[in-house]
This record gives C-alpha cells, structure tokens and sequence, in this order.
C-alpha cells in the first residue's frame, strides 16, 4: 500500500519517490548529466516523463530542454534508467541502486563499447580529455611504469566518438549506442535560426553554414534534442536504425525498439536475433 508519493527538486537534482509500509521507491534524475533529450520519455510505457522545451528569450543562447516525471504514473520499473545513453537517471529501492527491467531480464542492457591502447599514447598527450564534451575522460601518467593511464567514466558515456575522432594516434576506439541518420531539410529550416546548434550536447554536428543549419552526422548520438527545439515541423529528420545492447528476447524491448526506431528497422533486428538464435541451436544440436 502506498503511504507517500513525493517529487522534490533543487538545481542539482529532480527526485520522485514512492514510500510503502514496506520499501521505499526513488528515482533520481540528474540534470547536471541530462541533456533534455527525448529517447526516455519516448521508451516510458507509463508516459511519465514529460520533456519541456525551453523558452526562447532573444539574443541569448537558447537552453536545453528539462525533464519532468509524473510521480503518480511512475511505477519505478527501471526502462528510463537502463536506456539513459547519458546515465543521468538512477532507480533505488530502499537506498539500493537496482534496475527491476534489467534484473527480470525484459530489458537489455547498453553497451558501451570503448577501447583505449595506453601503449601508444605519449606522456604529454591530453586530446581526448579535453576533447570529451562531458567531462568524462581523465588522462594520467603511472609514474612508476612511466605509462599513460586513460580513465574513462564509461556508466555515463552516450558514446559519441569525438575522443576518438580528435585522438591524433589512433589509440581509441568506440562503437556508437545508437546508430542511425540525421537530416537538415533546407528548404523548410527558418533562415538565421540555430536553436537546434546551440542545445546539440556534441560540439560540430550541428552547426552554421550559409546562414543555414547544417549537419556532420559522424559522432550524432540520434538523441533527439535538436528536433525537440525546432520551431518549424519536418526541419530536422532523426532516424535511429538500431540499438547496441546484450542479448535479449522480450515484448517489452520490441515495444520500446518500435518507439525508438522505425518498423522496417524493428523488423531488421528482429530478424538477426531469431538468424543467431537459429544458428546457436544448430551448434548446440551438432557439437
């Protein structure tokens, strides 16, 4: 039975909460690390999350979208945080962090793929950190190896690849979460806008040419909140075509797949999962 519903909020943090006789249900979201994109609220299968646009003031730079969750929707399942490209959501159960979709197994879980070769890295090269828009690379030297240690924060890593892009050595190597395209429609983009430029969390993709907005897809994280910001419909085209993620097999992650990407491209994933499941049976029957 459920004895309290709270939402509290400060600068930092928007915090939901559903206190029982027995446990304690709290979701964090930390806006320091959220970017106002729209892939939680496009997977929550209770429409919980709201994504608010941001008001316009001229002359100054516009700011991101903010998120706001409906504490008496909310049913705390767990699909915001485990598909969070940014990490910026977090699910405790009395005090416990824990991820219920995850651990029931009807949710996959990201894969961040991001490898580094330190060996080839000099002592006084720094490109990748100051290269992270995020703040999440942390490049040191052991000094007792004399070898360079490249600490990535990989929880919060949406996996945009600029690290790798910038790096002059071709000592990192990351695979996209998201994969998919994004497209300018020049014809209908409003002439001196660049609302969409100034909310993009990744430095270059978005950017001014011509008085028109243009676009180097290269490390888009298809994440949504450029086309939030538009003001003008069918502007901006995202495509998300698959998702990288563990081996799953669940109506709930079709769903979500379906929300997040288009059918043709549900189906095409759909397709490989039951093509290996078919091959692993194979292999299992002959061995």
């Amino acid at each position: 039975m459920v004895m309290k519903l709270l939402k509290t909020q400060n600068d930092a943090e928007l915090l939901v909460e559903r206190i029982m006789y027995t446990r304690n249900y709290s979701l964090a979201l930390d806006k320091r690390k959220c970017v106002g994109c729209e892939i939680c609220q496009t997977v929550c299968p209770r429409e919980a999350i709201e994504v608010l646009k941001p008001l316009k003031t001229e002359g100054l730079k516009l700011k991101q979208p903010t998120l706001t969750i409906d504490e008496k929707k909310c049913q705390f399942c767990g699909v915001c945080n485990a598909i969070c490209p940014f990490g910026a959501l977090t699910l405790s159960i009395n005090g416990n962090k824990v991820v219920p979709v995850l651990e029931k197994e009807s949710f996959p879980k990201l894969i961040r793929d991001i490898k580094v070769d330190e060996t080839i890295c000099p002592i006084d090269c720094k490109e990748c950190e100051e290269a992270c828009p995020f703040n999440l690379i942390k490049v040191g030297i052991d000094e007792s190896k004399k070898i360079v240690r490249v600490d990535i924060d990989k929880e919060h890593c949406p996996a945009c690849r600029l690290c790798e892009v910038e790096c002059p050595y071709d000592a990192l190597k990351v695979r996209k979460i998201i994969t998919g395209t994004i497209k300018v429609n020049e014809e209908k983009c409003p002439e001196n806008c660049h609302d969409c430029v100034d909310v993009c969390p990744i430095p270059n993709v978005l950017y001014i040419d011509n008085r028109k907005v243009d676009v180097n897809d290269l490390c888009c994280i298809y994440c949504g909140v450029c086309k939030i910001v538009c003001p003008v419909e069918g502007a901006l085209e995202i495509q998300r075509s698959s998702v990288y993620h563990s081996p799953i097999h669940s109506g709930a992650w079709n769903k979500a797949l379906e929300k997040l990407t288009s059918t043709n491209d549900m189906a095409k994933e759909l397709r490989t999962k039951l093509s290996t499941k078919a091959r692993e049976s194979v292999k299992r029957r002959f061995s």
